[in-house]
């Protein structure tokens, strides 16, 4: 699963749990991926965003803040065209039916495994690859 050198993709972290983003970062590096950055609410997760310009972003549905990770999207979308993968412990029919309308490159329900979790980013950055063409 280890990716070579070239081949590393950039990922940007949007979490305001503390010990789940470190989590994160622990697993993208295991799996050969590097942290573009992290950021725990929406203001800074669209300015890194635009500054590091990730292959793709892990996005947090419940940030603090005044907006939540659904509308970060919404308002990075305007402004690029970067893969979004939401992580949430909550799939109520309403944050689902929300998620969907920005058209996410896949979901992941807390907890995960690092294998689901690699598998999730592999299929999005490919699609998004796909989708370029």
């Amino acid at each position: 699963m280890i990716l070579l050198a070239e081949d590393k993709k950039r990922i940007l972290v949007v979490e305001d749990e503390g010990i789940v983003a470190m989590t994160l970062e622990d697993s993208l590096f295991n799996l050969g991926y590097e942290v573009a950055g992290t950021a725990d609410d929406s203001r800074s997760a669209i300015e890194l965003a635009e500054k590091e310009k990730p292959d793709l972003i892990l996005m947090d549905i419940r940030l603090r803040g005044d907006i939540d990770g659904i509308e970060t999207v919404e308002r990075i979308n305007e402004k690029m065209d970067v893969p979004v993968i939401f992580l949430t412990a909550h799939s109520d029919e309403e944050t689902l039916s929300r998620m969907l309308k920005t058209r996410p490159y896949g979901f992941l329900v807390k907890p995960f495994r690092e294998k689901e979790l690699y598998a999730n980013i592999e299929a999005a950055i490919a699609r998004h690859r796909l989708s370029k063409k």
